[in-house]
């Protein structure tokens, strides 16, 4: 006779103290930096015990990327398609820009972005975990935008829509380092490139087939 499987010892793992650990870590690295966050400040930010954290994660770099993945997984799955038949080609480009803020949705993405490029050295995972879940996914979003636009006939032929990306997730980092808030980035952004990138810079081929 075969043996019964073994039940596993002790509670089960709460997921929404995992959750709040997770949380918790992610404002600290964007606070403090990887440094010198520490997981007493973790698990007091958190309201769980040292104990507890170490339980589930054996050392805070193991942390700090569960942190990372955690966070960024959730944005992107939150974030619904950009509709293209609903928005003008302008409307578009404009939301898609919108997205490419790392300052969303606490304000403290960017400084979290700025705390792991000061690690690359030590720690390019991190680097590497942040270039995966959270610049490239949204990279990715504006440049396929700019792809259907383009071929739709609302873009320029030939337009070099890598450098129109990179132009504008920088323009993120320029605002920052400038400081103040400013809510209008994108639309300022793509209203100044517009006549630079358009076929039609006063209309949408959507636009014109529907006058």
């Amino acid at each position: 006779m075969a043996d019964a499987p073994k039940k596993p010892r002790g509670r089960p793992r709460d997921p929404l103290i995992e959750k709040a650990i997770l949380r918790a870590a992610r404002r600290r690295l964007a606070v403090d930096g990887y440094s010198r966050m520490t997981i007493g400040d973790v698990a007091a930010d958190a309201g769980v015990t040292r104990p507890t954290v170490y339980r589930r994660w054996e050392n805070k770099h193991d942390l700090v990327v569960d942190a990372l993945d955690h966070a960024f997984r959730a944005l992107q799955e939150a974030a619904p398609p950009i509709d293209l038949e609903r928005l003008t080609a302008r409307e578009a480009v404009t939301e898609a820009v919108r997205r490419l803020d790392l300052r969303e949705p606490d304000r403290a993405g960017i400084m979290l972005v700025g705390h792991v490029m000061a690690e690359a050295e030590h720690n390019p995972e991190l680097l590497e975990m942040v270039r995966t879940h959270a610049v490239l996914p949204r990279r990715r979003l504006l440049l396929d935008t700019l792809q259907s636009l383009q071929e739709r006939g609302d873009l320029r032929p030939g337009l070099d829509l890598d450098t129109v990306a990179d132009m504008c997730i920088g323009s993120y980092y320029a605002a920052f380092i400038r400081g103040g808030e400013d809510e209008g980035l994108p639309t300022r952004v793509v209203d100044t490139l517009w006549p630079a990138i358009s076929a039609w810079p006063g209309e949408s081929s959507r636009d014109r087939a529907a006058s």
